[in-house]
């Protein structure tokens, strides 16, 4: 699927280099992290990761285009300890490669991307193709191999298609992978309303088991889901989403599975504003119904700018059905061409009920202190 993808990739930008009314743009960003944690048996990482993208751009005429973007990701860490012992990672691959073509109000985008959609802001029942978590201030996610369509109404109003192919990461809150030899599909319908928008969304994959060890893990299982989010702007800001995800073959009490959510945010005349977000997420299981098994989270976020060059961030996150709980506070400063976050977290032992935690971000269990310098270029 990859050399298929880079292929085309580079065929499509060869045949359009020299031609007239392109432009190229090259920028990137270096990341450099340092972190001290004391639950681990090695309490010091370091580590580096730099995202350089190259985008090709060609205007055919004034409503349609072509955009070709590039990107890679190189990163290397080093975890360590008082006795001299370490470890060393270094990794790259592709974190972007796609093709667009925009007509009028239609796109069509191929090859590696981000496809993201839904209301909620921290946890996201509509995460369904990315890995993006609250506590990391850069938001990075690997994307998706597939084909979407993109047609926006004269309201805004839009619709969504898309296939996947190539893709076997767990994504969001999912706790099965995808068969990545078996096509995936969907599609979205997002109405604007009054004061805020209103979408339906669907999705149909077929899994594996390689999370449940009890389970044959070659066992292909089809999977169906149907998403319902909306959200309004009515001075405080309200939204829901909503997730139904059903397996054809059983495995217990996740044959079944419906993910509910609410949150809401508002910003206070406090001095620079002080921004507050709260969601409460309800996970329900059963293998005949939902209703057999659930549990529950709640989220909270709070926000303030300090001036024009910082600001701070406090997140929390409780799980009630086993009293755990997540800290995160993240001071962010904005120098000359460098930003630097200040981040102390506490983050319990992963279980079924936590943020699954992306391929990208570093996160370590227990209290935590860490040092995180960008360089955009």
């Amino acid at each position: 699927m990859n050399r298929v993808f880079v292929s085309l990739f580079l065929n499509l930008l060869i045949s359009n280099l020299y031609s007239q009314g392109n432009s190229f743009e090259f920028k990137g960003q270096i990341s450099l992290q340092s972190n001290v944690n004391f639950e681990n048996d090695y309490k010091y990482f370091l580590g580096g990761r730099y995202l350089p993208e190259l985008e090709y751009s060609k205007e055919i005429d004034s409503v349609s285009s072509i955009t070709i973007l590039s990107s890679a990701n190189f990163s290397a860490s080093k975890f360590f300890n008082a006795l001299g012992k370490n470890l060393n990672y270094e990794d790259y691959d592709f974190y972007r490669l796609w093709i667009r073509y925009i007509n009028k109000n239609i796109e069509y985008r191929l090859g590696l991307q981000k496809i993201d959609f839904g209301s909620a802001l921290l946890i996201r029942p509509l995460q369904w193709f990315n890995q993006i978590d609250p506590r990391d201030p850069l938001g990075l996610t690997n994307g998706v191999y597939g084909f979407l369509i993109r047609y926006y109404f004269k309201d805004n109003s839009n619709i969504w298609f898309w296939s996947l192919l190539g893709n076997n990461e767990r994504r969001g809150l999912d706790f099965l992978n995808s068969n990545k030899n078996k096509p995936e599909f969907g599609a979205r319908f997002q109405k604007i309303i009054p004061n805020g928008e209103i979408a339906i969304s669907y999705h149909y994959r077929k899994t594996t088991f390689d999370q449940l060890k009890l389970i044959n893990p070659y066992q292909i299982n089809p999977e169906q889901r149907i998403g319902l989010d909306a959200k309004w702007d009515l001075g405080i800001g309200l939204w829901f989403e909503a997730s139904y995800i059903e397996r054809m073959k059983k495995i217990g009490p996740y044959s079944n599975q419906g993910l509910f959510l609410v949150g809401s945010d508002y910003t206070f005349n406090i001095g620079n504003g002080l921004n507050l977000i709260g969601e409460h997420f309800i996970n329900f299981l059963g293998e005949k119904n939902i209703s057999e098994e659930s549990s529950s989270i709640s989220a909270t976020s709070i926000s303030y700018p300090i001036s024009f060059i910082g600001s701070l961030n406090a997140f929390y996150y409780r799980q009630w059905k086993n009293n755990k709980n997540t800290f995160a506070v993240n001071y962010q400063h904005n120098f000359n061409k460098i930003t630097a976050y200040l981040i102390a977290t506490y983050n319990p032992r992963l279980n079924e009920e936590s943020f699954f935690e992306n391929e990208i971000l570093n996160t370590f269990v227990g209290p935590s202190f860490q040092l995180l310098l960008t360089y955009n270029h």
